[in-house]
């Protein structure tokens, strides 16, 4: 409390809490003697013990005495301190609202003085702008802006008790900007009062307007040029991007030229080799054609790099246009600049000329008429050359806008246009305003003019003006003053214009750069994250490798090569079968999509198929009658009988794959299955691999940029040699070409007989060719699909490398998942020990309903008797019983303790349920460090983020189970049978679930070869999967809700009827509380509840020690879990010392000293807790003998306590195995020395190899530290969690408080004597001395690599910009092979004007085949040859055709062999589908206990209201209400398993439901599937038989033709050999002139062949030069490998400076090592003690057996004393005592008589007498003893009138009636036997005087204070009653921290010997009095 509120307290608050505290102390003695004195009265009552019990009992009192002295102490301070406090705050409170209400004051003053400000502004604005006119518009208009801004910001008024710190913080920054709001005002008004003094008395007011002008117009152009600043650099970047975009089209659409041409040639190139036989025969049409193709192409390649060329020359055209473009736009800022400068210099003018207009005043006022007219002339014809020189300036500045304006004409580009006109429109707004400059000065000067001659007018007229001239000047020199002020700004503000457009462009360029910086630097960071990555997951692996079990290990490792050999056996499966079967999975998967997408119309399309079978069965039948018929029909048609035939095949054939297609979609549809199963498993794999492929995909940006590098250096010698191949084909086809015109030229003067039989051989030639054509074509398309296939080999032979690397990866994840498996496994062990808690729980609830009956019972049989006593009283007349005070206290004091015992159980359940929320809290504290230790790590594992997700996704699904099973443990009985099944069935789930998963995982690395459509196409699969799933969930969602809905009905019904019960039981609760029963009635009632209550007692006590039996049990299971965990730790670390003894020092150090220190400290805790539990036990037992005499009057059985000592008995066992648990420690530790012994020995000879792996150490060694931290957090949890236990039972310690202040009504009782310890308070303080400091040094060096990781950035940012330079050399060398494939392009365009040459000269060549005419005869025979030869190939086609039939047949069976292979897969997939059936009812099954678990936490809500009703109903005395609640909490229960047995039915349904609706949808996939493959099916065999019949057709008409055309020939032949004869002579003479031709051709051929040697000869020059080339840039890229050496090598040098700073960290970890070996030996000696304890251990369990035996001797002893004292009660039932009252008598007398009525008043409420009455008796005598003697002696109802008590007033003896009453009960008091002597420090003696003073001498005012106190305690606090409420039974103050943590060991009755409570009113009754002295 102090320490928050000591930062608001001051030194009053200090004063007024030292003042509480002494009070406090004051009244706490008062309280203690007043209680010690009422104690030592009642201790000679058990007169009749044994003196041995009787000292145990007084030992015992003692210390509890002590105890509740200590703790009502604290309670007291607690209390002084909180009100002092109180009061702290309201004085701080009340303080704060005075400084409010002072600046609210603040404000109204600044606010009215603000309005006085603006007041006068306005009033002095009036006044100016009557002055001047309309000079003042713009500041007036900013006044009035500031002015509603003031108003605008104006704040409410504030509330008085409403007000708060962030109101008095906005409160203040009202003031302070008002503040500065009325200074800025002020300021304003003086700048008003200026300008109006000086304006007022000229009328001169144009100076200022265009002041401001201009400085508008200054700022406009400075808006104006950084806006075109920025357009132009916009503009820039755009045409830049442009141009690169232009260049990027211009080369692909070049490249596509290029392949285009290069296709070309090839196809030429074919056709040339196939047709070379041919070629004396082919058409003159068809090689001018190529020729005219092979012209064009040249052509347009000639256009090409000229339009390249051409584009390149206007880039650089554009860019110098550019340059120039900027050139200007400078030069124009240049002449703005003047332009300005020249404005500057006319305002000058306007002022000199105004200079002149005085001087011109002041002369006329001086001289004459004449003279002043003179002089006059002169200034104004200045002024007007002035005007003349503006003039001419203006002039100039148009001709400069008009040169700009030329040379924008000149830049013709339309990219710059734009950015030029921008400028010119700029311009031209410049020239306009400075033409309305020039307008305002010409304005300005005829004003002047004007005023000029009105002046010369008024100069001659008045000589009075004199003065005023004189004023003008003053102000003219003023107006001077501020116009050089406002040049000079003017100029410092073009100068700090200039410099911000310098910094803007600085900062443009510096932005630019940064942005390339930072790109690289990312690119660069992420390499570097990607090697720490692997470096990290290395080390995770490593400590994950440590942290496994070595057989899980070797299982794991069999299980993984067992894995390996299967998958190396799928992997070569799937690779042979993977070409075959790509296509089908492809069809596979497009018709899963379709099928997914056509489920709605599955029913349509059915009927739909169904027709179509029909239709083609009758098709069928047609076509078989048809053939029938044809059979019957001749011979003719055998043809189409064969036809038919294979018709019929072909229908059997279609039968046949329907059939098989029905399979495959039966097969397919258990495939679709799978394929979900697996698109699901698949997901979740995906989202783990999307992180990886998003890190591959950074890495492969830089690969594919290094490659793009590569690629481009070797296209350069790749289209060198394109550019040779074209030229080789180029010559190729020239020479092809010279052939044909030779051969043509040389037929040409053939006869015409042989040209008619040319004619016909051409038209033959031509159809073969078309026929080769055709057939070349399916060559290609033959040749271009064994290419594509070559080219899926090839993608997927890539794409399963990548799959098996993705394999790897794989098992990796399915370690991993082994690993989270083995987690979640550790947690549904504890759920099942939380079961098992649950278990033990419900049987005690089933105890205490088996209680609950036969209370029940007894209830009846006592209300029996109650109505049996009635009828007794009705017939027996009530006669004066001799009952003593004695029966009635015990009664009274059972009844207590009933109450007590009612109270105790009410802050059991809610212990219970405040346990439950403090372990729910504790695991989510737990789970919240994990998550942050998770976050540390993250920061460098970004690839085990989705791991830590659904890590922490799983732990808090967990959390929230045992929540819930936590949460039902007060209100589930019959149910927890069923949920340990449940449990049980879940744990089976779960290990098939991850069984499933595994299987599925390494299914799919199997699976994982597919290629990359597939992968892609199962990418689409998984996200309709995902939708389906969505819809799934959302029909759960709503379910859920349905369910929820109905739940909530049931319990609105539910409600309503506990409601009508409530009302029911007010009804009989103001039935029994009418006044009609008598006190004896309720005497009875008291005591049937007291019986009641003892037999809750015990079971209270039973419950109790079972709870804290299950608490020892489960403490007992954790010590052995940390124990065996602890041990398997120490075996892991001596392996891992064994390992690493070789390597290191310092760390194994280092690991062994904190296990062994964690073990120590874990062992002395556990000691410590086995002493308290042991303590626990003792106290119990003498809590369960003592309470025992009590409560088995009321009828308890001995099995109970029989029961306990087994318990206790089980305790002692378990505490044994602790204790050899703790001695295997102990051996295991002396190993563990004895083995660091021998490894340090190791370890100092292996220190040299300590520097190697330094770094590795520290890193282990931060994971462990981490840990250990950890688990160190774990235990100071738990420790919390003991003192927050402690809290719990504070609190419940104050309701116990509460309860029995409000049982205040009842008289003060004889004390039973109960006994309790504090010893758990010992015990619970060691607990909290625990607690550890965290070590921080992960921080720091975590933040040690962060600054190696950003120095490696700066080198690698270096290495980059090297880098860059490289690549613009390289672009550079690249620009230069560019204009060198251009000189290329050149040259071989002149070697094609040489090759046309070398044609005509070829063609010239053709005339010397004349001579061929003499062998014409020859030709003929040699062209019946090329028939027989063209026949010959036709035949050999019509052979590779049926070879392309044969081999269409062997893709059949093929396509065959692969359908049965998709048979398998789909058996394959039916498996899957029934492993994903399984799973979709395990995730049922996880639904439904989903569901269970939300209807069961709203259940517990309720429940929780209930039991808060029950709560405040037994504050109220309810007690019968308990058992109607718990029959309404068994009946909601039952309805509760109601409805989750409707809600699994429900469940049920809808799982049928789907699974029809899957049936359904796999049917009618199947026909859809079966109806394509059939329609397929019908037009291939359709297209098959059109083509067979089209050929044979062909064939017939091709025979009939050549038969016509042979016929032809041979009597064209016949013909042609008669002209022959004829055309023989004439060749003759043409050949002999042919001959001379040839010869002189072959002159010019031989000429052409020795320059294509010369140019053959350069061309390998140029290769030359190539290679000297590529090996220049060999010799850079050897030069940039060894600049990447050397920065490698610097790399190296500051990674040295990096291990030798690791070295030094090693050494000092050393040095940590050397104090770890003294902590070692602290744990030692520690173990040492813990060894001792365990023998003290064994002396006090010697102890406990001695102490039973006593025990049980006391406990016959007790029972004789409790029959002697029921005796006793029944036989002095209803007596008085003499003695006290005859010492009351006495009392009266001695007092004085004003305070006689005091002892009346106290003598009446012993005998029961009414305050009502006591009142009648006062008022009817007024002092009349004898009356009052005789009223209180005949037992009648008056007495003495009740006088007010003063203390202070002083009787006769110096004594009040406080003293006299004190020293009444002291003389009563004085006990037989002397008292014991207490062990508290700090008490007085009884008799002391000091005491004495304290009590007598108590003024009113302090009396008053306290009842204040209590008064404000009430509103504070609810649970803190007042002390002047009752009169305090137990212990008022709640436990502290130091207090007892458990509820049986707090005392029933602190304070023993208590009064009993009277039943009397508590206004005004003399039990106030006594609470009033108990109070003092």
């Amino acid at each position: 409390m102090s320490s928050w509120l000591g930062g608001l307290g001051s030194g009053l608050g200090q004063s007024l809490g030292q003042v509480g505290g002494s009070l406090a102390s004051l009244t706490g003695q008062i309280s203690n003697f007043t209680k010690d004195m009422l104690l030592e009265g009642t201790e000679d009552v058990p007169a009749d013990f044994p003196n041995s019990g009787r000292e145990e009992n007084e030992a015992t009192h003692s210390v509890l005495r002590s105890e509740n002295e200590r703790l009502k102490k604290l309670y007291t301070d607690l209390e002084e301190k909180h009100e002092a406090s109180e009061l702290q705050i309201k004085q701080q409170s009340s303080s704060y609202r005075s400084q409010l209400q002072q600046k609210e004051e603040e404000i109204n003053h600044l606010k009215a003085r603000q309005l006085a400000l603006q007041d006068e502004l306005l009033r002095l604005q009036s006044a100016a702008q009557s002055a001047h006119l309309g000079s003042g518009s713009a500041p007036a208009a900013s006044a009035s802006s500031s002015f509603s801004y003031g108003v605008s910001h104006r704040v409410s008024a504030f509330h008085e008790d409403d007000m708060d710190f962030g109101d008095v913080i906005s409160s203040q920054q009202e003031i302070n900007r008002l503040s500065n709001e009325v200074s800025r005002l002020e300021s304003e008004l003086g700048h008003w009062r200026h300008i109006a003094q000086t304006k007022v008395q000229g009328a001169q007011s144009s100076d200022q307007t265009e002041i401001c002008k201009l400085q508008n117009i200054i700022k406009e152009l400075k808006q104006n040029r950084s806006q075109d600043l920025d357009d132009h650099q916009h503009e820039l970047s755009a045409l830049q991007n442009a141009h690169q975009q232009k260049l990027t089209e211009i080369s692909r659409r070049h490249r596509e030229e290029l392949s285009d041409y290069e296709e070309r040639i090839e196809e030429l190139e074919n056709l040339l080799q196939q047709g070379g036989s041919g070629v004396t025969v082919t058409d003159h049409s068809k090689v001018y054609e190529m020729q005219n193709t092979i012209q064009i192409l040249q052509m347009e390649k000639v256009e090409s790099t000229k339009q390249i060329e051409d584009l390149e020359n206007k880039i650089k055209e554009i860019h110098k246009r550019l340059s120039s473009a900027e050139h200007d736009q400078e030069v124009w800022k240049k002449e703005q600049e003047r332009l300005e400068v020249e404005k500057r210099e006319m305002t000058e003018q306007c002022e000199r000329l105004k200079l002149e207009l005085s001087e011109a005043q002041q002369s006329a006022l001086r001289q004459s008429d004449a003279a002043v007219e003179e002089e006059t002339i002169l200034p104004h014809s200045s002024s007007v050359a002035e005007v003349l020189r503006l003039q001419q300036a203006l002039t100039d500045a148009e001709n400069e806008i008009m040169r700009l304006r030329s040379l924008n004409q000149d830049i013709s580009l339309a990219e710059d246009n734009q950015k030029l006109q921008m400028c010119v429109q700029t311009l031209e707004k410049e020239k306009s305003l400075l033409s309305q400059e020039k307008e305002e000065l010409q304005i300005s000067l005829s004003k002047l003019s004007s005023e000029y001659e009105v002046i010369k007018s008024t100069a001659t007229r008045d000589l009075d003006l004199f003065s005023q001239v004189h004023d003008l000047k003053h102000n003219l020199e003023a107006k001077e003053q501020e116009l050089n002020q406002s040049i000079h700004e003017n100029e410092i503000l073009m100068a700090e214009l200039e410099e911000l457009d310098k910094q803007n462009q600085e900062a443009t360029k510096h932005v630019i750069l940064i942005k390339d910086q930072l790109s690289k630097q990312q690119s660069e960071g992420d390499s570097v994250i990607k090697k720490l990555k692997e470096e990290l997951a290395g080390e995770k692996q490593r400590t994950h490798q440590l942290e496994d079990d070595k057989m899980n290990i070797i299982k794991e490792l069999t299980v993984q090569k067992e894995k390996l050999t299967h998958s190396e056996q799928a992997l070569s499966d799937l690779q042979l079968t993977k070409q075959k079967l790509e296509d089908k999975v492809e069809d596979l998967v497009d018709q899963l999509s379709k099928s997914e997408k056509n489920n709605f119309d599955i029913q349509k399309e059915n009927h739909e198929l169904r027709e179509h079978i029909r239709q083609n069965e009758e098709e069928l039948s047609t076509v078989r009658s048809e053939l029938t018929q044809s059979q019957t029909q001749g011979s003719s048609r055998n043809v189409k009988d064969d036809l038919l035939k294979e018709r019929e095949t072909q229908v059997q054939n279609l039968k046949q794959n329907l059939s098989e297609v029905e399979q495959l979609n039966e097969h397919l549809e258990q495939v679709a299955f799978d394929l979900r199963t697996e698109n699901e498993e698949l997901l979740e794999a995906y989202e783990e691999v999307r992180n990886q492929l998003e890190e591959s995909v950074a890495g492969n940006k830089q690969i594919s940029l290094e490659k793009t590098a590569m690629l481009e250096w070797e296209k350069a010698p790749l289209e060198t040699e394109l550019c040779r191949a074209e030229k080789r084909v180029l010559e190729e086809e020239r020479k092809y070409e010279q052939t044909v015109q030779e051969l043509s030229s040389a037929c040409s003067p053939d006869t015409s007989a042989l040209q008619l039989e040319q004619e016909r051989l051409i038209q033959l030639n031509q159809e073969k060719d078309f026929e080769i054509a055709e057939l070349k074509k399916s060559i290609e398309q033959m040749d271009t699909d064994h290419k594509r296939t070559k080219e899926t080999l090839s993608s997927s032979l890539e794409e399963q490398k990548q799959l098996t690397q993705l394999i790897n990866e794989k098992e990796i994840c399915i370690v991993k998942l082994k690993e989270k498996s083995s987690e979640l496994q550790k947690e549904l062990d504890k759920c099942a020990q939380t079961l098992r808690k649950n278990e033990t729980l419900r049987q005690t609830i089933e105890e205490k309903d088996r209680s609950l009956g036969s209370m029940k019972e007894e209830n009846n049989h006592l209300q029996e008797e109650l109505e049996r006593l009635r009828e007794q009283q009705s017939r027996v007349v009530p006669a004066p019983e001799p009952r003593t005070l004695d029966s009635t206290t015990e009664l009274e004091s059972e009844l207590s303790q009933l109450h007590r015992i009612k109270g105790h159980l009410e802050e059991e359940i809610k212990h219970h349920q405040k346990m439950i929320e403090d372990q729910n809290q504790s695991k989510l504290q737990l789970l919240q460090s994990l998550q942050e230790q998770k976050k540390e790590l993250d920061e460098f594992k970004y690839q085990h983020e989705q791991m830590s997700i659904s890590h922490t996704r799983l732990f808090l699904e967990k959390d929230e189970e045992i929540k819930n099973l936590q949460k039902t443990i007060e209100q589930i009985k019959a149910q927890l049978h069923e949920e340990r099944q449940d449990s049980q069935t879940e744990n089976s789930d779960i290990f098939q679930e991850t069984k499933v998963q595994s299987l599925s995982i390494e299914h799919g690395s199997e699976k994982h070869d597919l290629s990359k459509a597939e992968t892609e196409r199962l990418v689409k699969g998984i996200k309709e999967r995902e939708l389906e799933i969505k819809l799934l969930n959302e029909k759960n969602t709503s379910l859920t809700k349905q369910i929820d809905q109905l739940s909530k009905d049931e319990v609105g019904k539910l409600t309503q009827i506990i409601q009508q019960k409530d009302l029911e039981i007010q009804a009989l609760h103001a039935r029994i509380s009418s006044a009609s029963y008598s006190q004896d009635v309720v005497y009875l009632q008291q005591q049937l509840h007291a019986y009641a209550m003892e037999r809750e007692k015990v079971m209270v006590i039973l419950n109790e020690k079972t709870r804290e039996n299950s608490q020892l049990k489960t403490e007992y299971h954790k010590v052995i879990d940390i124990i065996s965990a602890k041990e398997a730790a120490l075996i892991k670390l001596q392996d891992e010392n064994k390992k690493m003894s070789t390597r290191f020092e310092s760390s194994g150090q280092d690991m062994f000293k904190e296990t062994i220190q964690n073990l120590s400290r874990i062992i002395r805790e556990k000691d410590i807790e086995i002493d308290a539990l042991s303590q626990k036990c003792q106290t119990l037992l003498t809590v369960l003998q003592t309470s025992g005499t009590g409560s088995e009057a009321g009828g308890v059985n001995s099995n109970q306590f029989e029961e306990l000592l087994q318990e206790r008995d089980k305790l002692k066992q378990q505490v044994k195995k602790m204790e050899e648990w703790k001695q295997q420690v102990m051996t295991t530790v002396q190993n563990m020395q004895h083995e660091s012994a021998q490894l340090q020995e190791e370890l100092h000879q292996l220190q040299a190899q300590v520097s190697v792996d330094s770094d590795n150490n520290s890193k282990l060694q931060v994971d462990y530290t981490g840990l250990i931290q950890s688990y160190e957090q774990n235990e100071t949890k738990l420790k919390n969690f003991g003192q927050e236990l402690a809290q719990v039972q504070h609190s419940i310690g104050q309701l116990c408080n509460t309860k029995d202040l409000l049982l205040g009504k009842l008289d003060i009782m004889s004390p039973q004597l109960s006994s309790g310890s504090s010893l758990t308070s010992q015990a619970a303080e060691p607990l909290r001395a625990s607690q550890s400091s965290e070590p921080h040094e992960s921080s720091q060096l975590l933040q040690q690599e962060v600054d190696d990781l950003r120095k490696s950035l700066q080198e690698k940012d270096a290495t980059i910009r090297t880098l860059q330079e490289n690549n613009h050399r390289l672009s550079d060398s690249v620009a230069a092979s560019s204009e060198v494939e251009r000189k290329e392009h050149e040259q071989a365009d002149s070697e094609i004007k040489q090759l046309k040459e070398k044609q005509e000269v070829l063609q010239n060549l053709l005339k010397e085949k004349d001579l061929l005419i003499k062998a014409k005869s020859d030709q003929l025979h040699s062209s019946n040859e090329n028939l027989a030869n063209k026949v010959n190939e036709n035949e050999l086609l019509r052979q590779a055709v049926t070879n392309l039939k044969e081999r269409i047949l062997i893709l059949e069976m093929d396509i065959s062999k692969l359908k049965g292979e998709n048979e398998k897969i789909v058996d394959a997939s039916k498996g899957k589908e029934t492993e994903y059936q399984a799973l979709q009812e395990t995730n049922m099954k996880f639904s439904m206990m989903l569901r269970e678990k939300e209807f069961e936490c709203h259940s517990m809500r309720e429940k929780a209201l209930a039991f808060e009703q029950l709560l405040k109903e037994k504050e109220q005395g309810k007690a019968g209400e308990l058992n109607q609640l718990l029959n309404a909490v068994k009946s909601m229960q039952e309805k509760t398993v109601t409805f989750q047995q409707e809600r699994d039915q429900v469940m049920l349904a809808l799982k049928q439901k789907q699974m029809e609706t899957s049936t359904l949808q796999n049917e009618v996939q199947r026909l859809r599937d079966k109806e394509s493959r059939l329609n397929q099916e019908l037009q291939r065999l359709r297209d098959h038989l059109l083509e067979s019949e089209d050929s044979h057709t062909r064939e017939a008409l091709a025979a009939e033709d050549r038969e016509a055309k042979l016929r032809k020939k041979v009597s064209v032949l016949e013909e042609k050999l008669v002209s022959s004869s004829n055309a023989m002579e004439n060749a003759s003479h043409q050949a002999s002139v042919q001959v001379e031709s040839l010869q002189e051709q072959l002159n010019m051929v031989s000429k052409q062949r020795d320059e294509t040697a010369l140019q053959l000869s350069v061309s390998q020059e140029q290769v030359k030069q190539y290679a000297l080339s590529l090996a220049n840039l060999q010799m850079v890229l050897e030069h940039f490998q060894q600049e990447e050496k050397a920065m490698y090598s610097a790399e190296l040098e500051k990674q040295n400076h990096l291990l030798a700073e690791w070295k030094k960290k090693a050494e000092s970890l050393e040095g940590k090592v050397l104090s770890l070996q003294e902590r070692l030996d602290e744990a030692n000696a520690a173990l040492d003690s813990a060894s001792r304890l365990t023998e003290q251990l064994d002396l006090k369990e010697e102890q406990i057996e001695e102490l039973k035996k006593q025990n049980e001797l006391h406990q016959e002893m007790l029972d004789d004393a409790q029959k002697k004292l029921m005796s006793l009660v029944n036989s002095t039932e209803g007596k008085v005592d003499k003695v006290l009252m005859r010492n009351l008598f006495i009392g009266h007398f001695h007092t004085p008589k004003h305070q006689r009525h005091e002892v009346l008043r106290l003598m009446g409420s012993i005998l029961g007498v009414k305050r009502e009455e006591m009142e009648q008796l006062f008022a009817e005598d007024q002092g009349g003893v004898t009356r009052w003697m005789a009223g209180w002696l005949g037992g009648g109802s008056k007495s003495v009138p009740n006088t007010p008590l003063r203390p202070n007033q002083q009787s006769v003896f110096n004594s009040s009636f406080s003293e006299l009453f004190v020293k009444f009960l002291e003389t009563e008091s004085h006990p037989s036997v002397p008292p014991p002597k207490l062990s508290v420090h700090g008490l007085k003696p009884l008799d002391s005087p000091g005491r004495r003073k304290a009590d007598t001498g108590i003024p009113e005012s302090f009396r008053d204070t306290a009842e204040s106190r209590a008064g404000r305690r009430t509103d504070v606090n609810p649970f803190l009653a007042p002390r002047s409420a009752a009169v305090p039974l137990i212990n008022p103050a709640g436990h502290g921290p130091g207090g007892p943590g458990h509820l049986l060991l707090k005392p029933i009755s602190d304070v023993l010997p208590t009064f009993t409570p009277l039943p009397v009113s508590p206004d005004n009754s003399a039990g106030v009095v006594l609470k009033d002295l108990l109070k003092q």
